[in-house]
């Protein structure tokens, strides 16, 4: 009887180890998270970018700037690339205010970087066009990145 015990602990043991990914929690800094107001004019749909250079970095500010200046609510503007990307999420434009779009968290497991996002804030009675956005900065990583 003891051996059979044995053996099921040791199956339990081995087969929870194979179902469970171990996942860690990943810091990111924000650099900016408001509303484009230029009714779409800066030409940037609904998407998650992944920006890994500066050339990218300078372009998709210079199209946030195209109506409001955007980048002067921004905690920073020179980023090192090679330590860091960055991520920025836009929404799509919606004809009422009091929208977001969230990054709420940002974790790692063997294979992926997995960024949760959320609109967790879903508009009101506000009339004015808006597009929500959130930008973050995260350590610079060869993994695949999953958006959720």
């Amino acid at each position: 009887m003891k051996k059979i015990f044995t053996l099921f602990i040791i199956v339990f043991v081995l087969g929870c180890s194979k179902n469970s990914t171990s996942q860690m929690e990943l810091s990111f800094s924000l650099i900016g998270q408001d509303n484009l107001y230029g009714v779409g004019t800066e030409g940037i749909t609904k998407s998650n970018l992944i920006i890994k250079d500066s050339s990218s970095w300078n372009n998709i500010m210079a199209k946030m700037n195209l109506q409001n200046n955007q980048t002067d609510k921004f905690t920073e503007t020179s980023v090192d690339f090679n330590q860091y990307i960055i991520v920025a999420i836009f929404d799509k434009v919606y004809g009422n205010g009091g929208h977001t779009i969230d990054v709420t968290s940002i974790t790692e497991n063997e294979s992926n970087i997995i960024i949760k996002v959320e609109n967790l804030s879903k508009g009101a009675l506000i009339n004015v066009v808006t597009q929500p956005y959130h930008i973050v900065k995260i350590l610079k990583t060869d993994k695949n990145i999953v958006f959720e």
